[in-house]
């Protein structure tokens, strides 16, 4: 992996944002909240969803960590992962681009800003994701669920976008619906901008870190020229 410095050397003034995709560009975090429901009550667990809601965006193994008591199995935990996969993919043709996700991200490449969608979907998720956004081979690159052992909020798929952006710390800035994501950038030395299309409210995103909290991806463009994405732009 290059330094810091090489990166920031060789890419003086460029910039970067980096993207995650559910709840923040996708319209699926509540797709997930349904198959992990289902996938709950087919291994017969009890778990309201609610609080499916409140950990959508963390690393499968940290989100049942985070819902089921420690005396379930890892056979159980491995069941409901698999049964989630499954229902999920049972969701996919209801799959949309959320307001103004396309607009942002075309603007940006259009400023010259490399465009890195930094999300550990597992390739048959992100291959589904990547056809309804459509963006062709307008974004920088992309990360998966094939890059990393532990996803957010632990902060190596934000080091390694941010790699692969091929830009320093102070040149790139996470956009984000989770507070995962927030903490899983601050982790690596971003900051964060929070957009609410994923279901946290603006006071969690706000405490978590973010530096500016938006509606959506068509509120971050439409504020694109002021804010914490300003200085970033060419």
């Amino acid at each position: 992996m290059a330094g810091t410095k090489d990166r920031k050397d060789a890419t003086t003034g460029t910039s970067a944002v980096l993207f995650d995709i559910d709840g923040t560009l996708a319209d699926t975090n509540f797709l997930h909240v349904e198959a992990w429901s289902r996938a709950f009550w087919q291994a017969d667990l009890v778990v309201p969803a609610w609080r499916i809601q409140r950990a959508i965006g963390a690393d499968s193994s940290e989100l049942l960590d985070m819902l089921l008591e420690d005396d379930v199995k890892e056979e159980q935990r491995a069941l409901v992962k698999s049964l989630h996969t499954k229902n999920y993919a049972e969701t996919t043709a209801r799959i949309v681009p959320l307001p103004g996700a396309r607009e942002l991200v075309a603007t940006l490449v259009g400023r010259g800003v490399h465009v890195v969608l930094a999300t550990s979907a597992p390739q048959n998720e992100l291959d589904v994701l990547l056809d309804v956004l459509d963006f062709g081979g307008s974004v920088h690159a992309v990360t998966s669920g094939a890059d990393v052992s532990t996803a957010k909020p632990a902060p190596d798929l934000i080091s390694i976008a941010l790699d692969r952006a091929g830009v320093s710390v102070d040149r790139a800035i996470m956009v984000g619906d989770a507070t995962w994501d927030v903490l899983a950038a601050e982790r690596a030395g971003l900051a964060t901008v929070g957009v609410l299309s994923g279901g946290t409210s603006e006071h969690e995103l706000r405490e978590a870190g973010a530096v500016a909290v938006y509606e959506d991806a068509a509120a971050v463009l439409t504020g694109l020229g002021e804010g914490p994405l300003a200085s970033l732009l060419n």
